[in-house]
């Protein structure tokens, strides 16, 4: 494992040309380019502020704040893997004429989306400081937060991707997964206006935590629990080792599958 580490390492380089690959041509052709990255999440906060406020009434105050510190981060979990499943087959011809770690696909293509995701998250500091919410010094431990979740979203987008390649119906499947996925996240409702055996269910899904935390930091102004910490970093790790291994046991027959 550490000898895979150093070797994917040494192809860093590539790794940054592919996220910056990715980054411009992804509104290469728009007429307002880099903008949508701030005003996709800012559109998507609007709608769901309209929908949860004036047709479902929510009793959170300052609901749009709530909403918008657990959207950003989720739409960066699911485009990592609703974009990241088919990366491999999508960058076949890499893959079968030249040689590097085919990790770095996956890697590169988590890594733009979280990039995205730190610019976005630009909508959600500025709200944040005009808001009633305000920011504190725990805005400081979101990156620690951040990390976990890209560790969650890398481990998920390396068995995706690997399994991907020998059966493609799983790219669709994945987006099937995530839509019912969004509903078992407290991102639009808090995790205690449900029943409690319900929300013990729901701690079992590793983006509770991350979103919780998300929450707690930016909307609370408290520390996540000693628990939450563990178990984030727990999921993400155990997730991350179990991608590589499936990943690492299938990367052997990419080149015949594509």
């Amino acid at each position: 494992m550490i000898e895979r580490i150093r070797t994917i390492y040494d192809y860093r380089d590539m790794i940054y040309s592919l996220v910056r690959r990715e980054l411009r041509g992804r509104y290469q052709k728009s007429v307002l380019g880099m903008l949508w990255t701030f005003l996709n999440p800012f559109f998507q906060i609007v709608i769901y502020t309209i929908v949860f406020t004036l047709i479902f009434p929510s009793n959170i105050e300052n609901y749009y704040i709530y909403l918008m510190t657990g959207i950003i981060p989720w739409n960066f979990f699911t485009e990592a893997l609703g974009q990241g499943a088919g990366c491999i087959v999508c960058n076949s011809d890499m893959t079968k004429k030249i040689y590097f770690p085919r990790e770095v696909l996956t890697i590169a293509s988590v890594t733009a989306k979280f990039v995205n995701m730190l610019l976005a998250s630009v909508v959600v500091f500025g709200f944040l400081v005009f808001s009633h919410v305000g920011i504190s010094w725990h805005l400081l431990l979101v990156p620690a937060v951040m990390l976990a979740e890209y560790l969650l979203a890398l481990g998920l987008t390396l068995f995706f991707s690997a399994v991907t390649v020998y059966l493609r119906d799983m790219e669709y499947i994945v987006g099937v997964l995530l839509q019912a996925w969004i509903w078992a996240t407290p991102i639009m409702y808090a995790i205690d206006a449900i029943p409690a055996f319900v929300g013990h269910i729901l701690l079992l899904n590793p983006m509770t935590l991350v979103i919780t935390s998300y929450h707690n930091l930016l909307y609370y102004h408290q520390l996540p629990t000693a628990l939450t910490w563990i178990g984030m970093y727990t999921f993400g790790i155990i997730i991350l080792l179990i991608g590589e291994v499936v990943f690492t046991h299938l990367e052997g027959n990419f080149a015949e599958e594509l």
